[in-house]
């Protein structure tokens, strides 16, 4: 019932926005005569998270702009950095987490936005403008934001699961799994240890791998998306995944449970960013301002059941869903206070984690 409630009104709120719209004015995009050729300012190739967007969005946005999109997905934010720092890449859009976006502006691989062609940036949520990772709003636009927790299977495990410890205990060999990326792979061990996920001490680095590799036995596998079969299937018990994740996941698996555990946990905020040198800014803008706006953002919304950064969707899901799947998706004042939200590291650092997560996963 809620997906139907949803998709009415979405639909009520994609009319509304064609009638006062039209065609989106200054769209670059030009379709050939020769059937199914797109002359390149008539394409945005999009680089994004797997199951985090709503492909029947693309339809949509090409029947308004003669734009078509081209889409491709990722696991983790260093996979999308190290695609664009090999180049060679056709990316017109990214959606990585703020701590890459603040990296990738460092190392100068982002273009500056025209805001003129984004003008539902001001939809966005004034809690996300301003943040540290992009101070000036030049590089990026918020696009969706959440936290880290456990998702377990509570027909499997009775025990109630407070602590990242879980992850570490030997009573789940072999059921266990865990991020196959070192950024997050670090900030639970830390987190559980006591130290922040942004510590720049290496001596607790150290002391994160070395109980990452304590772990290692027990692991039944590092995964990103296939937590998704593992967990939904029973053939493991436990992994650390996003809040929005796990509502949709529930769906398949009502004996899934999620924990924000008593350490703490991180607070994401992932934003579309336009990597240096594309070849279609304009129709990346173009996109940017699609993806932003309310009607598609609710949509959106409901495909994926990640909190979005647009205000106005936002307030018109919270409506729609039950207080304990609100609860999980829009993190409470209490949660965000033990929350950590990651930063760009100095460059020794990075290679520190570098360096530990090759030997980790040898």
């Amino acid at each position: 019932m809620k997906k139907i409630v949803i998709a009415v009104l979405a639909l009520c709120l994609l009319l509304s926005a064609i009638a006062a719209c039209g065609q989106n004015e200054g769209s670059t995009g030009v379709i050939n005569d020769s059937p199914g050729e797109v002359v390149s300012s008539g394409v945005v190739n999009v680089h994004n998270w797997g199951e985090y967007i709503d492909q029947n969005i693309f339809k949509m946005f090409e029947e308004e702009t003669g734009i078509r999109v081209n889409y491709s997905t990722f696991e983790t934010n260093e996979a999308v950095y190290a695609l664009l720092r090999r180049g060679g890449a056709s990316v017109d859009v990214i959606i990585p987490s703020d701590y890459m976006i603040a990296r990738m502006i460092d190392e100068d691989m982002l273009e500056e936005l025209d805001f003129s062609n984004i003008p539902n940036f001001e939809l966005i949520d004034e809690r996300y403008k301003g943040l540290d990772y992009d101070p000036d709003d030049k590089f990026s636009v918020p696009y969706m934001t959440g936290t880290v927790g456990l998702i377990y299977n509570s027909a499997m495990i009775t025990d109630e699961i407070t602590s990242w410890g879980a992850l570490f205990d030997e009573r789940y060999s072999g059921q266990i799994l865990m991020f196959d990326n070192p950024r997050d792979a670090f900030a639970i061990a830390l987190k559980y240890l006591g130290h922040y996920i942004n510590t720049i001490n290496e001596d607790e680095i150290h002391e994160a791998y070395d109980l990452l590799v304590s772990q290692r036995p027990i692991l039944q596998a590092y995964v990103m998306d296939q937590i998704f079969d593992k967990l939904e299937s029973g053939e493991a018990w436990i992994g650390p995944y996003y809040a929005g994740d796990f509502l949709v996941m529930v769906e398949n698996n009502p004996d899934l449970a999620f924990a924000r555990p008593v350490e703490g946990t991180n607070f994401f905020v992932d934003a579309m960013c336009i990597p240096k040198d594309t070849e279609n800014k304009t129709n990346a803008e173009l996109f940017i301002n699609f993806m932003s706006r309310t009607d598609i953002a609710l949509m959106n919304m409901e495909y994926i059941m990640y909190a979005s950064a647009n205000a106005e969707a936002a307030a018109e899901f919270a409506n729609l869903i039950e207080p304990w799947q609100y609860e999980i998706m829009f993190a409470s004042d209490s949660v965000l206070a033990n929350s950590e939200v990651f930063t760009h590291l100095p460059r020794n650092i990075l290679e520190l984690y570098d360096q530990l997560w090759v030997e980790l996963k040898r």
